[in-house]
Parts: structure tokens; C-alpha cells; sequence
């Protein structure tokens, strides 16, 4: 198997894209609306990675089903769909690493809602590149649970044995190891690096400029 023989499916935030101002600027300006105190940024940057309703629900401290998530959630997407790209830019290396697996099957994989995600997406001119999106208001379940990854390998049409699944994130590596696909590591990102070191990814990986040769590795060294 060649390292392009794989299908590659890359989680969003803090892998293809640091976007951790403009989550944290929305994230404190719907703070702000309710009459809360802003948080500081990297604060906010702990909570990121399961999608918007437990990012708002962990910085107001608030219960996820609480009525007053829900008004938080729908004020950080008003903001962030006006803000998507005021502070966002690719992650080191994303550019080459999509450059070098031009040909190869590729899907995107987040938490983060459809509409925000295709923002970002189509504002830095990504979405073109990718046969797919799974994005985390398309299921019932969000990642780590694995029916995101196993939903993006049927939609780019390869046997889940033979995805990657790449993040920054504990939730990338739990979901794409619970699904049954390899599984890369991207140090670097929003979440923090023990955490993404405890789930036990196959390999882990300083920039995504090293991916196609992590997928190298795996293709043959690594292979079930």
C-alpha cells in the first residue's frame, strides 16, 4: 500500500487551521451578551474541541442542557459566521501536506457546525481540496465517538481500515481509533499536547508537513 493509497481525513480546528483568536474573541463576545466577564484566551482555548455547545457550557459554567447554553451557542455562531477569518490562517505545513496528497481520497472531520466550517473552508479557498466534510451538526454524535469517522470513510468510498484520521485533539485520536483507522497526531495545535499524547496516537507528527511521510511509515510499517 502507498502512503496516497490511504484515505486521509483531517479534523479543522487546530490541524488544517489555527483559529483559536477568533473562537475566543466569539466565544467572549457571547460572554459578554448574557452579562458575564470575559474569559482570557487561552482559558477559552482549554474548552475548544467537542463542539460549540461545551465550549459555551465551559465558559459561562453552566450544565449542557441548561436553556442558557443554547442562547450562548446561537450568539457565538451569529458572531463567529460574521467572524470566521478576521484571525485565522493555515496551520504550519497544511498547505504542503494537501500539495503532496493532491490525487488521494480527503475528507474533513470537526466538531465545529457545517456553516462555520464551510466559512472557513471557502475563505481560505480549502474546500475544493476535500471529497467530503462531516461536520458536527451532520450526526448525532460528535467526536470522540467514532460514527464521524466511520461516516467520512464511507462518503470518500474506503474501507475504514485504510483511513487516517488526523488532529490535534484526544477526541480526533479516541474517535479514529474507536472506528478502526489509524490514527496521526498533530502536536502543536489548540489542545493541549499531554492530552493528545494520553490517546495514544500511532504516530505523532511536529507539523503536517511530515504527514505524507508518516503515511509512508504507516504504509509500511504500520499496516493491520
Amino acid at each position: 500500500m502507498s502512503a496516497t493509497s490511504f484515505g486521509v481525513v483531517f479534523d479543522l480546528d487546530g490541524t488544517l487551521v489555527d483559529s483559536r483568536r477568533d473562537i475566543a474573541e466569539a466565544t467572549n463576545h457571547a460572554l459578554r451578551q448574557s452579562g458575564r466577564r470575559e474569559l482570557p484566551h487561552d482559558e477559552i482555548e482549554s474548552y475548544v474541541g467537542d463542539g460549540a455547545p461545551w465550549l459555551m457550557a465551559r465558559a459561562a459554567r453552566l450544565a449542557i442542557e441548561d436553556p442558557q447554553t443554547a442562547a450562548l451557542v446561537a450568539d457565538f455562531l451569529d458572531f463567529y459566521a460574521q467572524h470566521p477569518l478576521d484571525h485565522t490562517r493555515l496551520m504550519p505545513g497544511a498547505l504542503e501536506a494537501l500539495e503532496a496528497l493532491r490525487g488521494a481520497p480527503l475528507g474533513v472531520c470537526t466538531n465545529k457546525p457545517r456553516r462555520s466550517s464551510l466559512s472557513v473552508l471557502r475563505g481560505l479557498a480549502l474546500e475544493a481540496r476535500f471529497d467530503c466534510l462531516v461536520a458536527g451538526d451532520d450526526l448525532p454524535e460528535r467526536k470522540p465517538h467514532p460514527a464521524m469517522v466511520l461516516e467520512a470513510a464511507r462518503r470518500l468510498g474506503v474501507p475504514v481500515a485504510d483511513v487516517v484520521m488526523v488532529g490535534d485533539g484526544a477526541q480526533d485520536v479516541r474517535a479514529g481509533k474507536s472506528a478502526g483507522a489509524h490514527t496521526v497526531g498533530v502536536r502543536g495545535g489548540i489542545q493541549a499536547f499531554e492530552r493528545l499524547a494520553e490517546a495514544e496516537p500511532e504516530l505523532i507528527i511536529d507539523t503536517l508537513a511530515e504527514l505524507p511521510d508518516a503515511l509512508s511509515r504507516l504504509a509500511s510499517g504500520k499496516q493491520r
